[in-house]
């Protein structure tokens, strides 16, 4: 996930990230699916870093995008496309491919599912 690797300077992504979100942030608004969020803020109260994560929603992010159904049936027609694709997964690339021109990740598997969002993958170092 881009918001890992941009939080996580030892992150393989992370100087990638930082790059693309941070030009992503000053160009125009971000969004991010309410899955992303609880991803995140998950792994944050596992890891005592729940204000990090909040604070860079709180500071960067303009609008946590809500599962409904018109995201939720975007992601079963990508899940029926991708089998493979994970529903988490599903769920945030149809928010994206409803709500925004751009999605950034690491995950390979993203770039080829067909979206009208553009798929921009990180480099690693």
């Amino acid at each position: 996930m881009a918001i890992v690797a941009f939080l996580d300077s030892r992150n393989v992504f992370h100087e990638s990230s930082s790059e693309t979100v941070g030009t992503a942030a000053a160009e125009q608004r971000l969004i991010a699916s309410v899955v992303t969020y609880a991803e995140l803020l998950t792994g944050a109260m596992l890891g005592h870093h729940e204000a990090v994560v909040r604070g860079f929603f709180a500071e960067l992010i303009s609008e946590v995008v809500p599962v409904d159904l018109v995201v939720a049936d975007r992601a079963a027609s990508l899940r029926s496309e991708a089998r493979a694709l994970r529903l988490p997964d599903a769920l945030i690339l149809a928010t994206a491919d409803l709500r925004a021109d751009t999605i950034i990740g690491a995950d390979d598997r993203w770039s080829g599912v067909e979206l009208s969002a553009r798929f921009v993958k990180l480099a690693s170092r």
